[in-house]
């Protein structure tokens, strides 16, 4: 049973009074619901790659201002019951009344309310709130609570292991029932003696890596179960600990196994049949890096790896070299990733009950072991009156009604282990958040990487945190502070001190943060009076998750602390079809910027058409920076999210989930660099992720322009390219093949399909024809081929360039599709897709290929490296020799080569665009770096430190 506190205090202090919540959003005897429009959707969601219908549920009730997209996600995720039976949810209605009732007879039960009139009030504020999107629970709240389930609403969660076998087995147990449903957890196996280490029996120790061995196939296990979502983890390892050059190189050694696999023909895309034999990808890696040892790596010192069973240093390790390793491997990997031990415990509230050791599995929670955290996100946009400024009022009122909502309901939840319910319940975690803050920014006119975009950023998040822990203040005042405050009050109160303070230092830029950073200034003198007086009813209130599905349930242009991922948008109409949409934040940027409603229309027409703002007509160049995206053909630089991160960090109790992207050429210095400022500025934890670095990664980033951004293959790059020779002839002439004439055949496999490429070339080495066998004989498949390479191979003949061909087909987008056999193409989209990849690259010449994207892998690499890939192209090992088509010899002529449109076309049609990701890679001619959701099959795009689905709602993995 969960233990309540009434109305007459706790631990014999006497009687308090309750909370008086006021009215700011409702109408006194207007219930919230009366107050919106609502009407009835169909909801049908298929899988695009091959049409099944995932989810189909008819006549569901939501208001009418909720895109078709929020709402399929809620009715497919969040609803309750059996689809097709009486006992199934069919409102959003419904869904709010199961959640927010039961937060309120809690609340009332326990003594929160000074009367049943607040009470009332407070369900009416939250039901406006959560109809009108200002804000969501995390999505364990929406799953679990006012269900016959275990009323589980953490998602974040940490675990603890001692160096025992049975600690060791517990953590196995504990972490699988926590992905059983839904949710992750992370966990420090620091205590764990080394390898270099005895057992008691005189035995040599397995070390900890070893045992991550059994719960990375535990969680594997458990993921393809088919959970919630899918399963999480964070594994931490301090950097003192002998074993930690294992534990750094662990995923980058696996990683080279998957290549090996790949070469050889296995299986090995993400979910494939054979990557269940490679170890640890089921996990994010972390490094626990101390200030002593980054002093150390300053100084280039030596630094002391300790005993876990005596405390004595048992090897020494040059600091910097390790510091690079660690960059090194992550440059390869993806992993690790560092938290900045002692600058996560100078925060901490509560370091008499024990230090911080690790985090969930995206990294923004930071707090005890054994322990979790419910989350919420605010959606700021909602907050940007119709003048464009920032309503200071409405914004504090709604976080201090979240905040008691997100206390009361840690009184009646339920928690996957004993020991973290206790933790829990004593120190009652809670981490409030926002989402849109890009694209607020953006309406706005502030860049995001510009010091006005970050004092915008640092003033509402002081605001947020200094109102969530005021509020929790009266709160304690009303049913007592946590259970562990009295023992950690002067930290408490301390940590509190230094919010402040960094507070005060903000330094402001223009009128809208001075407005927001006064607000928050009078936020924390009373927070610190209060609490002063009462305490606090939290040990933590606010950090910054990731927002994926909740993000798009509150239909927000940005997740989490994320800028806007791109200009133009996918949006799905609630009749069925979907439109491309500029975003809406554009044109009020472009009025707050000073333009005028002519101008602003001829820019936004250029941007629908473009995808980017680069010579849009009227606009001043000193302007491109506010509309600079996380990706595009301006992006934002990796240090601009840094900085960011930088701004807003001394403001939040817990860190900040996001991944810093890095294009493909960055080197391993700049990783130190990213890494070694992440610390220097203050930041909890940082990874960082560069593109096309993982054998796993369904899409990458074709490069042009030295590599230094995505490549744009436009028809203007199309026009820059050699002209083919023309012979002026009344009509196309074919010239044949030699009866007898070279050829070679190359077999292939693409996502599980073999089939074969017989390629003849005339004697000069031109491409004369092609033909492509996949299937059995005989069966409809063959024939379609058959008579494809018929077509293509007769064009060819009559002059058709190659290059054309090549435009035309790659990036084509169809089943089946995935993980291919051959080295230089790593993914395929389809098998045509694969198949003009291939002949590019045996055929085309180094200049044409890397006007049209297609590099080999040695090319790739060389680019990484700093080489120019032309260097290296004729020492390109491939399945047959690459050869330039004897330009002199084509024939061109007719409507072939004259009528086909633009030299070059976009990576996907905008027809064929189901997210805004595709939608951006039509826009702008090259793929994204995100995988493909597992569920529907649609691009996914960044979230935090994971990916979210734009069409089902679907996560990575994280919370």
């Amino acid at each position: 049973m969960t233990e309540t506190t009434g109305a007459t205090g706790r631990k014999g202090k006497g009687k308090r009074s309750g909370l008086k919540v006021e009215r700011i959003f409702t109408t006194p005897g207007v219930h919230p619901y009366d107050e919106v429009e609502w009407e009835r959707r169909d909801v049908v969601m298929t899988n695009w790659r091959d049409g099944s219908v995932n989810f189909e549920q008819r006549g569901v009730e939501f208001p009418a201002p909720w895109s078709i997209n929020a709402t399929q996600i809620v009715a497919s995720k969040y609803f309750r019951g059996a689809v097709g039976t009486p006992e199934r949810e069919w409102s959003l209605k419904q869904l709010v009344d199961r959640v927010a009732g039961m937060y309120t007879e809690t609340g009332r039960a326990n003594g929160y309310f000074a009367s049943d009139a607040d009470a009332e009030i407070f369900d009416h504020e939250l039901k406006y709130a959560l109809v009108h999107q200002l804000f969501s629970f995390n999505s364990p709240v929406w799953f679990n609570v006012g269900t016959m389930s275990k009323q589980q609403v953490s998602a974040c969660f940490i675990l603890s292991v001692d160096d025992t076998m049975e600690s060791i087995l517990d953590w196995y147990k504990e972490e699988g029932i926590i992905f059983k449903g839904g949710s992750g957890a992370g966990v420090n196996l620091s205590r764990i003696r080394s390898s270099k280490e005895l057992l008691s029996s005189g035995g040599t120790a397995s070390g900890p890596v070893s045992f991550m061995r059994g719960a990375d196939a535990s969680a594997g296990t458990i993921k393809s179960g088919g959970a919630t979502r899918r399963a999480a983890k964070m594994v931490v390892l301090d950097v003192d600990h002998p074993d930690i050059e294992e534990f750094v190189d662990t995923k980058a050694r696996e990683e080279d196994k998957i290549r090996a696999l790949r070469d050889a023909g296995f299986d090995v895309d993400l979910g494939g049949a054979d990557i269940v034999s490679v170890q640890y990808q089921n996990a994010n890696n972390s490094v626990r890096v101390s200030d002593a040892f980054m002093r150390a790596v300053e100084a280039d010192a030596d630094f002391g790896l300790t005993s876990r069973t005596t405390g004595e240093v048992v090897a020494t390790v040059g600091a910097k070299d390790l510091f690079h390793r660690m960059a090194k491997a992550a440059w390869e990997c993806a992993d690790p990733g560092l938290q900045y031990d002692d600058t996560i415990n100078d925060w901490h509230t509560t370091p008499e009950s024990g230090r911080i050791s690790a985090s969930n599995p995206c990294s923004e929670y930071v707090h005890l072991d054994n322990s979790s955290c419910n989350l919420a996100s605010i959606n700021l946009l909602k907050f940007l009156t119709p003048e464009d400024t920032f309503d200071v009022e409405k914004f504090v009122k709604l976080t201090e009604l979240v905040i008691t909502a997100m206390d009361i309901s840690i009184t009646f939840a339920d928690f996957p282990t004993e020991k973290i319910g206790d933790t829990t319940r004593a120190f009652r975690q809670l981490g409030i958040g926002y989402a849109n803050l890009g694209a607020l920014l953006m309406a706005t006119g502030h860049a995001y990487d510009s010091d006005g975009g970050r004092a915008v950023a640092a003033a509402i998040t002081s605001l947020m945190t200094g109102t969530a822990y005021r509020r929790s203040a009266e709160v304690a005042g009303v049913v007592g502070p946590y259970d562990g405050y009295a023992k950690n009050v002067d930290a408490h109160k301390r940590v509190m001190r230094k919010h402040a303070a960094a507070n005060d230092d903000l330094r402001t830029v223009g009128a809208m943060d001075a407005d927001i950073h006064a607000a928050a200034t009078k936020q924390w003198q009373e927070c610190l009076r209060v609490g002063e007086k009462n305490g606090w009813r939290n040990a933590q209130a606010s950090l910054l998750a990731p927002t994926g599905t909740i993000g798009f349930m509150m239909d927000c242009d940005t997740t989490g602390i994320e800028p806007d991922f791109s200009l133009v948008k996918f949006k799905k109409l609630v009749g069925g079809g979907s439109m491309q949409i500029v975003n809406q934040a554009i044109p009020r940027a472009l009025k707050n910027l000073g333009y005028q409603q002519e101008q602003i229309e001829a820019i936004v027409e250029y941007i629908s058409e473009n995808g980017h703002v680069v010579d849009a007509p009227g606009l001043r160049p000193e302007h491109y920076e506010v509309f600079d995206c996380a990706m595009g053909k301006r992006y934002i630089k990796p240090m601009g999210h840094v900085e960011m991160m930088a701004a807003v960090q001394p403001f939040l109790s817990g860190a900040i989930s996001k991944t810093v992207n890095v294009p493909e050429e960055a080197t391993v210095e700049d990783f130190e660099h990213i890494y070694y400022e992440g610390w220097r500025l203050g930041l909890k934890a940082l990874a960082v992720y560069r593109d096309n670095c993982k054998v796993g990664q369904p899409l990458s980033t074709g490069k042009a322009e030295g590599g230094a951004k995505a490549a744009e293959v436009s028809t203007a790059t199309a026009e820059k390219r050699p002209e083919p020779e023309v012979i002026e002839v009344n009509r196309p002439v074919r010239r044949r093949l030699p009866k007898k004439r070279p050829s070679q055949t190359v077999s292939f496999t693409v996502g599980g399909a073999e089939g074969y490429i017989t390629a003849g070339s005339y004697p000069d080495d031109g491409l004369g024809e092609v033909f492509m066998k996949l299937g059995k004989q005989g069966s409809t498949l063959a024939g379609v081929m058959d008579a494809f390479s018929i077509a293509i191979s007769i064009a060819l003949q009559y002059g058709v360039p190659l290059e054309t061909y090549v435009e035309k087909f790659t990036n084509m987008r169809f089943e089946p599709a995935g993980m291919t056999d051959d080295p230089d193409i790593r993914m395929a989209q389809s098998v045509v897709d694969y198949i003009f990849r291939r002949l590019a690259l045996d055929y085309l010449s180094y200049e044409d290929r890397a006007a049209l994207g297609v590099l080999s892998a040695e090319e790739r690499r060389a680019q990484a490296a700093g080489e120019h890939p032309s260097q290296v192209a004729a020492q390109v090992e491939s399945y047959a020799q690459s050869a330039a088509p004897a330009k002199a010899e084509q024939i061109t002529g007719g409507p072939a080569a004259s009528e086909e449109g633009p030299a070059a076309e976009p990576a996907r049609p905008v027809s064929e665009a189901h997210t805004s990701t595709e939608l951006l890679e039509a826009k702008q001619g090259f793929t994204a770096d995100a995988p493909l959701c597992v569920t529907c099959g649609t691009k996914m795009r960044p979230s935090g430190s994971c990916y979210a689905c734009e069409g089902c709602g679907s996560t990575s993995g994280c919370s």
